[in-house]
Formats: C-alpha cells, sequence, structure tokens
C-alpha cells in the first residue's frame, strides 16, 4: 500500500532539500569548533624551543652530584648529543626535521583537503600528531641518545601538522564574506599565538624536572581534541543544513509511519505490497524521487597550477616565505636567546619569551582591522614589515635592558606576527574565492597550502640560518631578520602599487 493522498507532505514536496538562498546561519558552532584545531597543533610544536636550554646548560654554575658517574665537569648536566660544542647546529637539525617536512607537506595537504571530508582530515591529522609527539618526549624516559630518532619523529610529526591549516583557514572561509574577514580572521588567528603561549607554560612546567612530559602532556591533548573534531566540526553552512534535513525527514518520515501504522494495523500489513521502504513514500512513478541529502555541488577542484595563476598567490607566498622566516626564528630561538644573555634558567626564559606571542596576538587583530577598513591587504602588511625592521634592530641592543626588552617583545610581536596572520588567514581567504575562480568554490583549501607551503620554506631556513649565525654573535641573526623584513616589502611592492592607485582614483581596488 503507497500513501498517496494530497495531504502527504513528502509526496506534494513541501520537504525539500535546503536551498543556498536560506539566510546564514550562526557560524558559531564551526568557529568554535576550529579554534581548538590549530591552537593545539601549535601547542604541541612549541616545547622544542623551551627544552633546548635544558637539553644544553652552562654545568659550571650547578652543583654536581655526588653519585654521578663520568669524569667530564663541563658536560655532565647536557642531555647527550646535544651535550657537544656543535649542539647549535644540532638544535638547528631537529627544528628542520619538522619544518621542511611540514613545507613539503603543505603543497600536497591543500590538494587532499580538497577532496577528503575536513572534519576527517582534521581528526585522522591531530592524532597522529598527538602520537609523534608523545613518542619524541618518550625518549626521556627511554633515554635515547640519538639525534636521528629526535630528528624522524619531528619530521612526521612535521608531515602530519600540514593537515592542520588549510583545513581550518577552509572552514572558517566558508562561513564569513569578505566584508570583515580580515577582523574576524585576525581574532580567530590569534589562537595560534595562544597556543604558543600554552605550550610554554606547560613546557615550563615540566622541563627542569623531566623535560619529556613537554611533550607528552600537549601530545595527549592534541589526540583527545581530535576526537572532539570528529564530532563536533561543521565544515560549512550547506554541511550543517544537510544534518538538519536529515534529521527532520528521518523524524518526519517515523511519525507519518506510526500514524499509518495506528488506522491500518486491522486492514493489512504495512510491507505487503511493498519492495522497500521507499515506496511507501512514492507515488507511481516516482521512486526515489525525495533524496534525504542536498543537491551536491559537482565543481571541479582547481590545480596546482591554476591556484598558482591567481593574482596575488606568488607576490604573497614570497612575502610570507621572509615573513615566516622571522616568526618562526623568534618561535624556535628566543628562549635560548633570552637564557643564554640574560642567564635566565629555562623556565623564566620560556615565560618571558610568551611576550612576543602575546604582541602577535594584537597585531594580527589590528592588521585585519586596519586592512577591511582600508580594503589594502598589501599595503598593511608592508606597512607593519617596514616597522618592524627598525625595531628588531633596536632590540639587538637593548637586550640588557629588561624593562624596555620585554616592552620590545610585545611590540616586536605585533609588527612580525601581525603581517604573517594576515597572508595566511584573511589574504588566502580572499585569494581562494577570487573573482577569476567564477565562483568555483573548491580552491581555498589549495590556495591555503600554496601560500602557506612557500612561507613554510621560510619558516625551515629560518631556524636553520640562526644555529649557523649565532656562534658568529647575536648580532648577525639579527641583521639577517631585519634583511628578511625588507625582502618581504619589496615582494609586495607592485600590489601595494596598484592599491594606491586604487585609492587615488586611477583604477579599481581588488584584494589581492
Amino acid at each position: 500500500m503507497v500513501l498517496c493522498s494530497p495531504q502527504n507532505p513528502l509526496q506534494n514536496g513541501s520537504l525539500k532539500p535546503a536551498s543556498r538562498s536560506l539566510s546564514p546561519l550562526p557560524p558559531s558552532r564551526t568557529y568554535d569548533a576550529n579554534i581548538p584545531g590549530d591552537f593545539y597543533y601549535h601547542l604541541s610544536r612549541k616545547p622544542i624551543s623551551i627544552i633546548k636550554s635544558q637539553l644544553h646548560r652552562n654545568c659550571s654554575t650547578l652543583i654536581r652530584p655526588p653519585n654521578l658517574n663520568g669524569t667530564d665537569n663541563e658536560t655532565w648536566c647536557d642531555w647527550a648529543p646535544f651535550d657537544q660544542d656543535n649542539y647549535k647546529t644540532l638544535f638547528g637539525a631537529v627544528d628542520n626535521s619538522f619544518l621542511v617536512a611540514y613545507a613539503i607537506g603543505m603543497f600536497f595537504s591543500g590538494i587532499f583537503g580538497e577532496r577528503v571530508p575536513l572534519r576527517y582530515y582534521l581528526t585522522i591529522g591531530m592524532l597522529l600528531s598527538g602520537l609523534f609527539t608523545c613518542l619524541f618526549g618518550l625518549g626521556f624516559y627511554l633515554n635515547i641518545h640519538s639525534i636521528w630518532y629526535y630528528a624522524f619523529f619531528q619530521a612526521m610529526n612535521g608531515l602530519v601538522q600540514t593537515t592542520g591549516w588549510p583545513a581550518v583557514v577552509a572552514c572558517v572561509g566558508n562561513w564569513f564574506g569578505k566584508g570583515k574577514r580580515g577582523f574576524i580572521m585576525g581574532v580567530w588567528n590569534s589562537h595560534t599565538s595562544v597556543g604558543n603561549i600554552l605550550g610554554s607554560l606547560i613546557a615550563g612546567v615540566f622541563v627542569s624536572s623531566a623535560w619529556g612530559m613537554s611533550f607528552i602532556v600537549p601530545g595527549i591533548i592534541i589526540a583527545s581534541t581530535g576526537v572532539l573534531c570528529f564530532f563536533f566540526l561543521v565544515e560549512s553552512e550547506s554541511d550543517l543544513l544537510a544534518r538538519i534535513l536529515k534529521a527532520s525527514q528521518t523524524l518526519v518520515r517515523t511519525m507519518l509511519i506510526a500514524v499509518y501504522v495506528q488506522e491500518d494495523n486491522e486492514k493489512e500489513p504495512l510491507l505487503q505490497n511493498s519492495s522497500s521502504n521507499e515506496e511507501i513514500f512514492s507515488s507511481p512513478g516516482q521512486s526515489n524521487s525525495i533524496s534525504s541529502e542536498p543537491a551536491e555541488e559537482h565543481t571541479k577542484a582547481i590545480s596546482f597550477c591554476g591556484a598558482l595563476r591567481i593574482p596575488g598567490v606568488m607576490e604573497f607566498s614570497l612575502c610570507l616565505l621572509f615573513a615566516k622566516l622571522v616568526s618562526y626564528t623568534f618561535l624556535y630561538w628566543l628562549p635560548l636567546y633570552i637564557a643564554n644573555v640574560a642567564h635566565f634558567d629555562p623556565k623564566e626564559a620560556g615565560d618571558m619569551s610568551t611576550l612576543f606571542d602575546v604582541g602577535g596576538i594584537v597585531g594580527g587583530i589590528v592588521a585585519g582591522l586596519v586592512s577591511d577598513q582600508t580594503g589594502g591587504r598589501a599595503s598593511t602588511c608592508c606597512v607593519m614589515l617596514i616597522l618592524a625592521a627598525p625595531m628588531v634592530s633596536v632590540h639587538s641592543h637593548i637586550r640588557h635592558h629588561w624593562l624596555l626588552t620585554m616592552w620590545m617583545l610585545l611590540v616586536c610581536g605585533a609588527l612580525v606576527n601581525g603581517p604573517y596572520a594576515l597572508i595566511t588567514t584573511a589574504v588566502s581567504a580572499d585569494l581562494g574565492t577570487h573573482e577569476s575562480l567564477r565562483g568555483n568554490s573548491r580552491a581555498l583549501s589549495t590556495v591555503t597550502a600554496i601560500i602557506d607551503g612557500t612561507g613554510s620554506i621560510g619558516a625551515a631556513l629560518g631556524p636553520l640560518l640562526a644555529g649557523l649565525i649565532s656562534p658568529t654573535g647575536w648580532n648577525n641573526v639579527f641583521y639577517m631578520l631585519i634583511t628578511a623584513d625588507i625582502l618581504a616589502c619589496l615582494l609586495l611592492s607592485r600590489l601595494v602599487y596598484k592599491e594606491v592607485r586604487g585609492w587615488c582614483g586611477h583604477s579599481p581596488r581588488h584584494r589581492g
């Protein structure tokens, strides 16, 4: 028997897939679910910079335990293999194992991110990142002193962490338009700096007693958060509408079946003349006319070369290379620099280094707000990079005046991380939805991966060069950072010129 009365809501078409013309739904759920994503990626990659000053210490200032075996009084407190004179080179090798793998993997991550459900992609990445972070920390308890062990698990961690940034930027970009994108993503991007801060504080708790826990605790946290992302992440408005529609249709079907059974249970069995459950809700010739899922868009994902041809992608990618070089040099070497220059213990040096990330929070929000108001993404980045160069130079000369140094850490963090945050969030989202794509919505993850992947090359070069240059003097490291800032500005000159002409009325202004 078939329900085919005119009052059947499933037959007369009153229950249809949701239209994209519906008013936007509140994005708070996906916004909150995305915050833990890259927040915990950064939390788990920060401890390595904190424990460096614990792995290689000035043993002459410490009291040697009487029952300690060995005769080397200069390195008894160090952790092999970082107890030799080439310890800075070894630190650079461990850093670059992560960063090179991250840079290489990022170029492929966006391609996979456009073709795999982002919820599954993030969950797998966070679970594996937690595993490799914990395995690095287990080296302390297993008494492992092989550089290859630590380099290998850092490289694997860098590879799986490429699942994070393209996926979360794509998710947030799906929910917000361009009008307030800079400010909203500036606020949202602050979670990366908060992750760095929390990672530093967690690592600082254990660094002097059992540095292995500085990795194991963040590893457990990020793996646990991956499980939460699997259950609560909503990728886009259409994904949320699909879930609501499916639940609504299931409820209506159940109610109609219950009513029908109650009225006709004495006449004949419900499924006597039906070959499947779907026939109950179909009229003759209309089988399977109702779908429980809204129609999906079948737009072909953009190719790697196609994404490179989007106007502005190359300039911003190369600019980010040098901006990220500066940012990650501070990220990986600032605690060791503070410990060496000020003779702070590892925990105090790690705590002070968080001021750089605090400034980064403010810088990212200010950069997004200013670029929204002016419409000049490139100009905003260029101005902040120009101001960052002399600030880095001044910071290198006042390092013995610690009140001024704390202030300069805040200012440098804002000016260095502001452009970095703007390019990796709002600019990536702008270019991933550029007008030249003609509405193709499946380019955002690929564009984000290209920009951040190119920037990650700089992130790998910065700590490596710092490890090679620092034995000649810390001032030379700061000169390298100033040079990188200047090069980043020059690479944006064409886009800045275009924006300035737009403000003067000579040509239309387009972001990106």
